[in-house]
């Protein structure tokens, strides 16, 4: 068994491994950062992340914790032409044909293709002295000391090669390898407590495809929040583009071809997204990805954890992509890393993974909740849960009138502020007096932008 080797290994190159690595490399003597692709140094999307090829937008709280991370990241992106926009005044917010009242709120959000953001982030944290990159290799499991109850290192496989692997050691191993959460397997085989398991079964399905984005017409994000049971994203990219995502639950997926996918975005609860398409100019072929069901793993309610082993970001928590907010958790659980470290590395992995938990309640509660109500979504909300969803309607409602409200509804989506903040007797308050207004102007003037749907 080898000790005290200053060596951390970090599983997986996408954000948040890179994002961790960017942190480790502050304590420890050498960061080794591992990942199976062969990586490119252009704005590409590649194999080991699917994800990236459809359509994100880095949240006001993530872009602050990624700034944070890396100093002059956004003026960086916006000089390669991502769009910087105000959350509540440059995006329309959209659900059963009511939209979120405009006005400036200060908070900004980053237009940013995921291939562009993640190859700025990876070349700043290669340049970095310390760190290591085999890239073109994978893990086939851990290292572990029974009689120390701890993770001391890795077995690795090199291009490709079959076999147990050759032995890399470490004072700590983060695991960012993904929603597929291997490390639990790997655990497993240790004999060390795995984690229970939450889940959401949404069955999500969508498709993406790019348009040509005239730069004179309105360089704002255009947003469809999930009107049930189908879900749209229109958002403007670097490139003079749009980045169009549009999905359903329970496997409604949009057809690729040309007329099936227009057809498909005139169905939503607003035909903003169709309005553009119709008539702009495609520049790539649908793809489509499946989510079939989003998970949190509860490390940190663990009876024991073993040392030496950090299950991080995707690997913790895979969040339904609907709600925009596994970039911002794995920015924020970054700064949380940190923030552990510089109090020691005793219990290290107990203390990060209750900070984690800290930051992935919201966010969780907002999707699961949001996604469990659903028709077809198994599973049964609590009283507690539906009472919530109720007071979000009327929330929606008022937000739609009064930009106090919709101000307010932003920070939470924002990850900005907790769900109960919404609760505070002033925008309560507002929120009675909103709903009330709204639903006294009935369904004709309520869903303006509603029409006869293409059959």
């Amino acid at each position: 068994m080898v000790l005290h080797t200053d060596h951390a290994v970090v599983l997986g190159a996408s954000l948040g491994g890179l994002m961790a690595a960017r942190i480790l490399s502050d304590t420890y003597a050498q960061v080794t950062l591992i990942e199976r692709d062969v990586l490119d140094p252009s704005p590409e999307p590649r194999k080991g992340v699917p994800q990236g090829r459809h359509a994100h937008m880095l949240l006001a709280r993530g872009r602050e914790a990624m700034e944070e991370l890396f100093a002059g990241l956004t003026d960086e992106l916006v000089a390669l032409g991502v769009p910087k926009v105000d959350v509540q005044s440059q995006i329309r917010w959209i659900s059963d044909g009511r939209t979120l009242a405009h006005r400036p709120s200060g908070l900004v959000a980053l237009g940013s293709s995921r291939p562009l953001l993640e190859s700025r982030i990876r070349a700043r944290v290669l340049a970095i002295p310390n760190l290591k990159v085999l890239d073109g290799c994978e893990v086939s499991g851990l290292l572990g000391s029974i009689r120390d109850d701890s993770v001391i290192g890795v077995r690795l496989l090199r291009n490709g090669e079959q076999g147990p692997g050759e032995k890399l050691y470490a004072d700590l191993v983060l695991d960012a390898t993904g929603r597929a959460a291997r490390g639990v397997s790997w655990m497993q085989a240790l004999g060390f407590p795995v984690p229970e398991t939450e889940t959401v079964e949404v069955g999500l399905v969508y498709g993406t495809r790019l348009y040509r984005r005239d730069p004179s017409m309105m360089t704002t994000n255009t947003v469809m929040s999930p009107a049930f049971p189908r879900v749209g994203a229109m958002l403007a990219q670097e490139g003079d583009r749009w980045i169009v995502t549009l999905g359903g639950v329970n496997g409604d997926a949009a057809p690729l071809d040309h007329e099936g996918y227009t057809a498909y975005a005139a169905t939503l609860s607003a035909p903003i997204v169709y309005d553009v398409i119709r008539d702009a100019e495609p520049l790539s072929d649908p793809v489509r990805m499946r989510y079939p069901a989003c998970a949190r793993r509860r490390y940190e309610r663990l009876p024991h954890v073993p040392e030496g082993y950090l299950a991080y970001g995707d690997a913790i928590t895979s969040f339904s992509p609907t709600y925009g907010q596994g970039m911002t958790s794995s920015a924020c659980q970054a700064l949380a890393l940190r923030d552990c470290l510089q109090e020691g590395l005793d219990a290290l992995p107990r203390r990060f993974y209750k900070a984690a938990a800290d930051i992935i309640d919201i966010p969780w509660s907002i999707a699961a909740n949001g996604d469990g109500r659903l028709p077809g979504v198994p599973g049964k909300q609590s009283p507690q849960v539906r009472l919530m969803n109720t007071y979000l309607d009327q929330v929606w409602k008022a937000g739609s009138r009064d930009p106090d409200v919709s101000a307010a509804f932003l920070r939470v989506v924002n990850l900005m502020e907790p769900p109960q903040s919404l609760l505070r007797p002033s925008t309560a308050l507002r929120v009675l007096r909103g709903s009330l207004l709204a639903s006294h102007r009935g369904a004709s003037s309520r869903n303006p932008l509603i029409r006869p749907r293409i059959q």
